[in-house]
């Protein structure tokens, strides 16, 4: 949701009580903010941080956690086109049958490439966010298998194109600048397990045959709404053990395969995926809710599944080698279990029969 009267602040200090008043009044209706503390600030490709609250009148969040547009990675987030997709979801009141975090405004500032958004505190609930060292049990990536088939389902082939509140969407495309990564250096990092087929490659066959012929079939196959960038790290755990996803600047449209392909091989150890991902795709296509006659077959689930290691191959090799955007044992860990899933579900045979 968002408050329009607000504009978007430039530095965290310039959250005024009267500015948090406005930004909570709808989901906490006659709320007065006496003070705001930055309790932490937590930058990376965006500005984050939690901010203490407390008031004059009304029960609202002792915390709220807040994210904006950080200027020094403003060109980075031009080339994804990505800065405002996120905001938009929650600006146009997008139903996302999945856990999320509950967003109280979001606000956009088009003519300066900005943006803010005031989010729950996910500690409150007793969130868990996990990354690439913490994998999952297979009944927890299970909950999110289900979550992303529900919001799948909502959006399944003509109903995206027809839901008005997402107008804007862009379809999923490739994206520049990748393929400057310097891929020996993942290469070197991903140990004595990493299979030929990986180890071998270059960084323009990874980009030009592997990623973007596979990119290119999300938008000539159905189309749903993407969150665009579910890896584990973008994850939490609930104490009922329900996976909920965040940070969704990559939302886009295109075939169902990418976000349920990129979860579910980066979020369980290579052991775990090995014993459980077809009764997981089986999972996910019951829980779906299409009609019969637009499911997808569990065999065409199984071919666009294993070509789907396409991507997540590329992005965490690429985020390995550059050894600034996550932490290196994150980014290797990743690199690791996409790569040990691509020689396994012979990523190469499939990905040649979904292009063409």
């Amino acid at each position: 949701m968002s408050a329009p009267s607000l504009s978007v602040p430039k530095t965290w200090d310039e959250i005024t009580p009267e500015w948090m008043s406005a930004a909570l009044a709808a989901d906490f209706p006659g709320v007065l903010v006496d003070a705001i503390a930055v309790e932490l600030r937590d930058d990376g490709t965006n500005r984050r941080a939690r901010l203490g609250v407390t008031y004059q009148a009304g029960n609202g969040p002792a915390t709220v956690f807040v994210k904006a547009a950080d200027p020094a990675h403003k060109a980075l987030i031009r080339l994804t086109s990505g800065m405002f997709h996120e905001p938009r979801l929650f600006t146009f009141g997008v139903d996302l049958p999945l856990e999320h975090p509950a967003v109280h405004t979001a606000l956009i500032d088009e003519a300066d490439y900005d943006f803010v958004m005031v989010m729950e505190d996910l500690r409150a609930r007793g969130a868990d966010p996990r990354d690439g060292t913490r994998p999952m049990t297979v009944e927890q990536v299970a909950t999110g298998v289900r979550g992303l088939a529900r919001m799948h389902g909502r959006y399944w082939g003509e109903r995206v194109l027809r839901e008005q509140a997402l107008a804007w969407l862009e379809p999923f495309l490739p994206w520049r600048g990748m393929e400057a990564a310097p891929l020996s250096a993942a290469l070197e990092r991903l140990g004595e397990a990493a299979p030929a087929e990986v180890t071998s490659l270059t960084i323009e066959t990874l980009i030009d045959s592997i990623w973007k012929p596979y990119v290119a079939t999300l938008t000539t196959s159905p189309q749903t709404l993407l969150h665009g960038d579910p890896h584990i790290g973008n994850t939490y755990l609930l104490p009922s053990g329900e996976v909920g996803f965040l940070d969704w600047q990559v939302a886009r449209r295109g075939n169902w395969s990418l976000d349920l392909g990129y979860f579910l091989q980066g979020a369980l150890t290579v052991e775990d995926r090995r014993r459980s991902e077809r009764d997981l795709l089986a999972e996910y296509r019951d829980s779906l809710g299409l009609p019969a006659d637009e499911l997808p077959s569990a065999d065409e689930i199984w071919l666009r599944y294993r070509a789907s290691v396409a991507h997540g191959l590329t992005l965490w090799l690429v985020t390995a080698s550059a050894g600034e955007w996550q932490r290196t044992d994150v980014s290797v860990a990743l690199a690791q279990r996409y790569s040990i899933a691509y020689a396994d579900l012979d990523t190469a045979s499939a990905l040649a029969k979904i292009a063409g």
